[in-house]
C-alpha cells in the first residue's frame, strides 16, 4: 500500500463514553422503567420524559395540571442540576400533555423555569401512563 498508511497512532477518544445521571432523591428500588434518568455524552444531557413523580416516596403524585407541570419541571432541574447545569442550558423540550386544552395553564409554569432564550419545544397531546397529566423530556448542552 502506498501513500497514507493506514495505521497510524492517535490519541483515542471514545465519543461515546456514557454516563448515567439520576435524580438525587431517587430511592435505590424505585424502578421506573427500563432507561435512565439522564445520559451524559459528547457534551450533552439528555433527560427521559419525567412526570410528576415524587423521587422520595417512589409514588405518583396526580394534581392539577399546574401542580403535575411544577413537579416534573423540578425533577427535570433536580437532574440537570445533578449533572452541573441548569435550566438555562436546555436547548430543546418535548412535552406531552393528557389533554391539549390545559396548553395555556401548562405553559404559563412552563415559562416561568426558562429565563434568557428558551428552548426550542415541541409540545403534543398524548395518552400518559398512570393518569398523569404531563410529561417532559429535554436535551441540555453542558456548560463548558
Amino acid at each position: 500500500m502506498t501513500g497514507i498508511s493506514a495505521n497510524f497512532n492517535i490519541n483515542k477518544i471514545n465519543l461515546m463514553d456514557k454516563q448515567k445521571i439520576v435524580h438525587p432523591d431517587r430511592q435505590a428500588g424505585f424502578d421506573t422503567g427500563a432507561y435512565s434518568d439522564g445520559v451524559l455524552v459528547n457534551g450533552f444531557l439528555f433527560l427521559s420524559g419525567q412526570a410528576a413523580v415524587d423521587f422520595k416516596t417512589s409514588e405518583f403524585v396526580l394534581g392539577t395540571i399546574e401542580e403535575e407541570t411544577t413537579r416534573t419541571l423540578d425533577n427535570l432541574k433536580a437532574i440537570i442540576e445533578a449533572a452541573g447545569a441548569t435550566m438555562n442550558d436546555v436547548v430543546k423540550c418535548t412535552a406531552h400533555l393528557a389533554d391539549i386544552n390545559d396548553f395555556d395553564r401548562y405553559n404559563k409554569i412552563y415559562a416561568t423555569y426558562f429565563t434568557g432564550i428558551k428552548p426550542a419545544r415541541t409540545t403534543v397531546q398524548s395518552v400518559l401512563a398512570e393518569n398523569l397529566k404531563v410529561e417532559i423530556d429535554c436535551i441540555v448542552k453542558m456548560p463548558v
